[in-house]
């Protein structure tokens, strides 16, 4: 969406980071060049009546883009995730960014509920409450459903919320852009990518039928986790502008004299939240990426509540089993071994020292292990970890900074629960039940069967593909019997699907 109002946009949001105090803030976070700097005072400078001026009460960044609008807020929100871009002392700032705006109209509200869905939301709903929270991009209601009874939660975009951020994001893609030619040694913070994935956050959070979806998803992965439970997605009713759900019934997990109150035990509680989490990311790689104490309850049988899935994490098999060695070679102080483990999944270049890795781990880790047990940070460790592999030339992985942020807000709300919380004494038994699970025999055995079921299906295409390479290589292929690739395809077939049954068999007798 080109046109002028960009940069009428960029204008005003310099102006504001002027007036607000916040424009030397960001750019020292971004350890902006001296060119960049240069033209973002010449956008802000001379126009900084045209600013928003703000609450005065807050810190100058989380004043300037709460004042800036909803756009800016949930940008903000973004980057607290990233310190690797805006470095720690901002992204600290930047988490206590609050998104809560004024409410729309009830009568609002039904009317895009009648739209979304097809129906009369007074025929559907017996009850429908004025808002229980307003956020930057929706607001909750609380309802009853007329042909059941039960009460649900009603999440409702804001109207006009989808164009309002399409104007505000296309005027940071063309920031980004003058960034990148203004100030080419600026380029090493990546303003486009960083840009597209906040483009991707909010487009994600703009649909509800994907935050539906996550939900579901991570309803099916967590169906047998002791103590946890999540309110059920109700689909008839939900679409990508609205999302009704059960309604999460119970004390807010910030709250703890309610807590005391309702009897139920903070230690038990503090361990409990911890290690779900940790199953999230290790068993299943899907975690709920927003985990603080806003979007977690305590029910009346004492079980955790999760809700609001409009941020989720991902991470892959191999990189699950990667940082799982990693956190257990720590935790056994086995500094060599967390070492190779970054060399051999190619992580740090191999041209570096493995031993002088080794001792720059060492650094890390003696360090917070010597400190009393209830300070020792998993969170802190990964920050220091990535600092250190940067240093030897390890890439950015923006799914593991998502995993450090949130790990050091989880371990903040098991902190808050039981303030003598010992970290590691609570982390180990899930990392060893991960490593044994996916890195001992066991796997071995199941990898190997996942390969020959793979080899099993494709048995009968890998002669000719094998002939296809050799005569674009310039190689002749060998001359061919009638009926022979007939023959040799039936031979890979048998012999792939023999292997598939072998190594079936045996994991099941190794697991069994």
């Amino acid at each position: 969406m080109r046109g002028p109002h960009n940069i009428i946009r960029l204008v005003r949001t310099g102006a504001t980071l002027v007036r607000t105090g916040a424009m030397n803030v960001v750019l020292d976070a971004f350890d902006a060049p001296k060119p960049l700097r240069a033209v973002a005072w010449v956008l802000g400078w001379p126009f900084q009546w045209l600013g928003y001026k703000g609450d005065p009460d807050m810190p100058p960044a989380t004043r300037a883009l709460t004042a800036l609008g909803p756009a800016y807020i949930k940008f903000g929100q973004v980057l607290s995730t990233r310190p690797d871009v805006v470095g720690d002392e901002l992204a600290i700032q930047l988490r206590v960014l609050q998104d809560k705006l004024p409410p729309f109209s009830v009568k609002e509200a039904k009317a895009s509920v009648a739209q979304e869905l097809d129906v009369d939301a007074d025929t559907v709903f017996s009850e429908f409450s004025e808002p229980v929270a307003a956020a930057s991009i929706a607001q909750v209601h609380k309802a009853k459903l007329a042909e059941t009874g039960e009460t649900v939660a009603v999440k409702v975009l804001r109207p006009g919320i989808e164009k309002a951020f399409r104007k505000d994001v296309d005027a940071f893609y063309l920031a980004a852009r003058i960034i990148e030619t203004f100030a080419p040694q600026a380029r090493r913070l990546r303003p486009m990518d960083v840009i597209e994935h906040f483009d991707g956050v909010v487009q994600g959070e703009l649909d509800l039928r994907l935050e539906s979806s996550a939900a579901s998803e991570f309803a099916a992965n967590t169906a047998n986790d002791k103590g946890f439970q999540l309110p059920r997605i109700i689909w008839p009713y939900s679409g990508r502008r609205v999302m009704t759900l059960g309604w999460a019934e119970g004390v807010p997990m910030g709250d703890n004299d309610a807590i005391d109150a309702a009897g139920h035990d903070r230690r038990e509680l503090a361990a409990r939240v911890l290690q779900l989490f940790l199953n999230h990311a290790l068993r299943d790689g899907y975690f709920h990426a927003d985990m603080h104490q806003g979007n977690l309850k305590v029910a009346a049988n004492g079980d955790i509540i999760a809700y609001d899935f409009g941020i989720m994490g991902h991470i892959d098999e191999y990189t699950r089993r990667v940082y799982a060695e990693i956190l257990f070679g720590f935790i056994r102080k086995d500094y060599k071994r967390v070492a190779e483990v970054h060399f051999e999944a190619g992580y740090v270049p191999a041209d570096k020292d493995v031993d002088e890795f080794a001792r720059a781990l060492r650094a890390v880790g003696e360090p917070i292990f010597g400190m009393d047990a209830t300070k020792i940070s998993m969170g802190r460790l990964l920050a220091y970890l990535f600092e250190v592999t940067e240093r030897f030339g390890m890439e950015t992985r923006t799914e593991l900074i998502l995993l450090q942020r949130t790990m050091v807000v989880v371990e903040g709300v098991a902190r808050s629960l039981d303030p003598y919380m010992n970290i590691w004494q609570v982390a180990q038994p899930i990392v060893e039940e991960y490593i044994r699970k996916s890195i001992g025999p066991a796997a071995l055995a199941k990898d190997l069967g996942k390969t020959a079921l793979v080899l099993a299906r494709f048995g009968p295409r890998l002669p000719g593909l094998l002939q296809d390479a050799l005569i674009r290589e310039g190689t002749p292929p060998p001359p061919v019997r009638p009926h022979g690739p007939l023959r040799v395809r039936l031979l890979w077939a048998l012999g792939g699907l023999s292997l598939g049954v072998c190594f079936a068999f045996l994991f099941h007798l190794w697991v069994g």
